[in-house]
């Protein structure tokens, strides 16, 4: 009895609670503070909430706004954006008095924008003009067009049109600024009608469509694959003296995709190559994914391989786009043959792209040629990231090939990836989840050497390790170490140490335990309750576990379907279906969507009992709470019982609702062969 007790006794130590404060930082919280910022950008934002703000602005930061520059006004719009849009108004008039750098400045009006995407609408009201003209300004040109563009992101552009034939009341005459800033914000709303009306009627006001008007258009008929109105936009421009570039090529390419014209999206590289335009990298993204989007992966893959061979090469974009849609579409073989192709020409994948690689070949690939992969990269000069290592080291450790991922992980070591108490304890939580907990004390001890000591993660990994081997006597050393680091468990911890408990069926301890967390003040969570309630089930202690969740609730702490599960379960072991019944109907009413395992389990057991009806209501009311993963699980005992009762009609239209219920939901590559059997044998 006394040893059993000794895990209890070694948490109640409160001797340790005087040593077991995490150390304090002897760097002061002030520590590395300047003076405070003439230049505030939080104080500008305050100040525009104020009603004198206009002068108050001018009188702290007009002298120096010339100094600071546009830089500054976007820091202050940053600042102004969880306030209120409005405010942002304000700073841009007041801020464009300066000049024209500022109202033009790219950076400031992209800003500007966003801030009214995000917290707009900002309307423009007779109410905020009358406020920009009281500060001796007028609304511009400029203005007005950022308006437009966030209303058209906005999904406003309606209104952007209403307010565009106001403008004379504005002050403002129609310029090609304007209209294409209408036209874009009609494209991104979707009404390309209302962008043609405006484009048409540019020259009865004096404007000229510009390169970029027309690539608007463009863009807009070939979103929604009408691409021969493309082909007629682009002649057009051409006839116009304006000559398409890059950007109106990439738009052409995703619509011919987007039209199921992939060759000629193709082609379309040899028509800018002899029209003088280089494809720049978003060009080379639209072909790949368009490709793949309209033929599928393995004509795509076909297609995209022979256009990939030809001279000269494309850019390295293409390769890049080829590899990534590839692992996508998990084909993994085709990856690796693209790679070698790409290092028979002389390129190397970057880290970003090799760590694609390496996420899709570990799911596919043999450990053999996933080590290969790995090993010529690192041949041809690459520098595998730390996560491509852990990926590795992490399918060679499953499989129980630990020699070779220790010797991976002294490349790691000589490479400086472990570079942080982080890093270290990644690798010790890839060892301790394979079950070479003692690798991952010997990982622990080199990494004291290179100075970089444990924290409460590294312990709690590693007495997660040793509880999941029912070592209890190592993870009790674990937890003395813990606190003799100056480290106080944590929920982690105690949930780790009840898990452990359960497993190794102490479980008296592991309720001690349970009791002595708020004494640690350590608040359970639902992921504790759960496990605890789960041991108590399993040990045939179901009423105690019905107290327990009891208590869950009384504590404030909101349950989920595992809360539910172990009873349910235990229950219809018991053959205690009304009981069963009964949690499965308090779990809907607070509002739980049940799981698979809470629906398969339900219904099998009332099916053997042969109540085929509750059994239905059972899955109906799954269903009904939102759950989306019943499967044939759910319907296959409920049509098996009708069957053997001759209720053949009820049958059919059960699994034709299954059917139907697959497709919905995407799930016909879940389907098994078993409800086709079934409808035919309803039909006989």
């Amino acid at each position: 009895m006394a040893s059993r007790r000794r895990l209890s006794l070694l948490l109640r130590r409160r001797g340790h609670l005087s040593t077991c404060n995490p150390p304090r930082s002897h760097l002061s919280t002030n520590a590395g503070r300047g003076p405070a910022e003439p230049a505030d950008p939080a104080r500008a934002a305050s100040i525009l909430a104020e009603k004198d703000w206009f002068q108050r602005l001018n009188s702290e930061f007009a002298a120096a706004l010339p100094r600071l520059g546009p830089r500054f006004v976007v820091r202050v719009l940053h600042a102004a954006v969880p306030l209120e849009p409005l405010l942002c108004v304000r700073l841009y008039v007041w801020a464009a008095r300066f000049g024209t750098h500022f109202a033009r400045d790219a950076s400031v009006r992209r800003a500007l924008e966003d801030a009214l995407w995000r917290r707009g609408p900002v309307v423009l009201s007779a109410a905020l003009v009358a406020e920009v003209r009281g500060c001796g300004c007028e609304v511009s040109e400029e203005l007005l067009c950022t308006l437009i563009a966030s209303w058209g992101r906005l999904g406003l552009a309606q209104y952007a049109h209403e307010v565009f034939v106001q403008m004379p009341r504005l002050g403002l005459r129609p310029s090609t600024a304007v209209y294409n800033a209408l036209i874009v914000a009609s494209v991104r709303a979707g009404a390309v009608d209302a962008a043609y009306l405006r484009f048409q009627q540019m020259p009865a006001d004096g404007c000229q469509p510009d390169c970029f008007t027309y690539n608007t258009l463009v863009h807009g008929v070939c979103r929604r694959g009408i691409i021969h109105e493309a082909l007629r936009l682009v002649r057009q421009m051409e006839g116009a003296g304006i000559r398409p570039n890059v950007f109106t090529y990439t738009m052409l390419v995703d619509g011919f995709c987007n039209a199921g014209r992939a060759e000629d999206a193709v082609q379309l590289f040899s028509t800018m190559n002899e029209k003088g335009v280089s494809p720049n990298e978003a060009s080379y993204r639209a072909l790949v994914h368009g490709v793949f989007r309209c033929l599928g992966r393995y004509k795509a893959y076909e297609m995209l391989s022979k256009w990939l061979g030809r001279e000269p090469p494309p850019h390295p974009s293409a390769w890049h786009t080829m590899i990534y849609c590839l692992s996508k579409n998990e084909m993994a073989n085709e990856v690796v043959e693209v790679v070698k192709k790409m290092n028979a020409r002389g390129y190397l994948l970057d880290n970003a792209t090799f760590g694609i690689v390496v996420s899709c070949a570990v799911k596919f690939l043999e450990l053999s040629s996933l080590c290969q992969l790995l090993d010529d990269f690192v041949k041809k000069g690459g520098n595998p990231a730390f996560d491509a290592y852990i990926m590795v080291i992490n399918s060679l450790l499953d499989c129980k090939s630990s020699s070779k991922a220790n010797q991976y992980l002294e490349r790691m070591v000589l490479d400086g990836l472990l570079s942080s108490v982080a890093s270290y304890n990644m690798v010790i939580d890839c060892f301790v989840k394979a079950g070479a907990v003692d690798r991952a004390v010997e990982i622990i001890e080199q990494m004291r050497e290179k100075g970089f000591l444990p924290n409460l993660v590294t312990f709690n990994t590693l007495l997660g390790g040793y509880l999941k081997l029912g070592d209890i006597h190592n993870a009790k050393a674990v937890l003395e170490m813990l606190m003799e680091h100056g480290f106080m468990p944590d929920i982690i911890t105690f949930t780790s140490l009840i898990d452990g408990l359960c497993h190794t069926h102490q479980l008296d301890d592991a309720v001690d335990c349970f009791k002595e967390m708020t004494e640690w003040g350590v608040r359970p969570n639902a992921h504790t309750y759960n496990v605890l309630m789960r041991a108590l089930c399993s040990a045939g202690h179901v009423n105690k576990a019905n107290d327990l969740f009891n208590k869950m609730k009384i504590d404030g702490i909101t349950p989920d379907a595992y809360s539910f599960n172990a009873r349910i379960l235990s229950f219809c072991k018991m053959q205690k279906l009304d009981k069963a019944r009964n949690v499965f109907n308090a779990m809907l009413r607070l509002g739980v969507v049940p799981d698979s395992i809470t629906c398969n389990t339900l219904i099998k057991a009332f099916c053997d009992e042969r109540r085929v009806d509750e059994a239905k209501e059972i899955l109906l009311a799954t269903e009904s709470s939102g759950c989306s993963v019943t499967d044939h699980h759910s319907y296959w005992p409920i049509v098996s019982v009708l069957t053997k009762g001759g209720r053949f009609s009820e049958a059919g239209q059960l699994m034709n609702k299954y059917h139907i219920r697959n497709v919905q939901l995407g799930c016909g590559s879940n389907r098994t062969t078993e409800p086709d059997i079934d409808v035919r044998v309803v039909n006989v």
